[in-house]
């Protein structure tokens, strides 16, 4: 009879409780991954009771509370605050986000589940190693290529070529969407997953660039570009509204049309 273990360290344990502050009235439980690797433990969930009344609505202000009032060894990423750098892209509540942009009474009742983003390799506690994510969004050269002469003031566009960049340039490279993709979980070191597909469309799209055979070459592959399956959990949950599948079908649709 077969026998399967797990691979170390993948069990994850119950961990540490640290209770709200005494005469806290508004109180809420946060489980919270913890993992260090250089420890050489198991992962642990610990769980905050966090006074809401001290600490701002959101659930990136609830964490800072925790890291400054009830234990300073957890780390996460962090830095506008306001949905723009994506910094603090987590899962919470089983669904990736941003901690800055997601509101706590959002999250329904009961304690909220805090953890890094999935399937990414965890550098410590709610801070995932995102190297590959962003080697996979270099590669697909995002900058804008030519071959004319460079114009003396700016490259010129019309307000419609414009407008064909919309929905796409917003993304702020958070990896919610590319960590939510059921292909990207099992293919991720050949897809390139849902935000550098949408990265290389916005490059397609623009109407200054001279290199959109190049790259298209570049994505017609079948891991590269056509491991999405179009689940849409990309676009459920891309915190600024965009649709990656739509991007990743244009380019799809490309390919065929140059075949004809």
């Amino acid at each position: 009879m077969v026998q399967l273990t797990l691979p170390k360290n993948s069990k994850v344990k119950k961990g540490k409780h640290h209770p709200a502050p005494a005469g806290a009235k508004r109180v809420r439980t946060f489980k919270v991954y913890r993992y260090d690797p250089e420890s050489g433990e198991n992962p642990r969930w610990d769980s905050y009771d966090v006074d809401l009344d001290a600490c701002g609505p959101m659930v990136l202000d609830a964490l800072i509370a925790i890291k400054n009032t009830m234990d300073s060894t957890l780390a996460f990423r962090r830095s506008c605050r306001e949905g723009v750098c994506g910094s603090c892209a987590m899962n919470i509540g089983g669904r990736n986000t941003l901690a800055c942009t997601k509101g706590i009474e959002e999250v329904d009742g009961g304690a909220l589940v805090v953890s890094p983003l999935p399937s990414m390799p965890v550098i410590k506690d709610l801070v995932p190693d995102l190297t590959n994510f962003f080697a996979q969004y270099q590669s697909v050269e995002p900058y804008l290529q030519t071959d004319t002469p460079e114009p003396e003031k700016e490259w010129a566009q019309s307000p419609e070529e414009r407008t064909k960049l919309d929905g796409l340039y917003e993304c702020i490279l958070c990896a919610c969407c590319t960590t939510s993709c059921p292909s990207y979980w099992w293919n991720g070191d050949r897809y390139l997953g849902p935000a550098a597909l949408l990265q290389a469309y916005r490059w397609i799209a623009d109407t200054r660039d001279e290199h959109t055979g190049d790259r298209l070459d570049a994505l017609e592959d079948p891991f590269r570009l056509y491991r999405c399956h179009t689940i849409l959990n990309c676009a459920q949950v891309c915190p600024k509204g965009l649709n990656p599948a739509q991007a990743i079908g244009e380019i799809k649709k490309l390919l065929v049309e140059r075949q004809v």
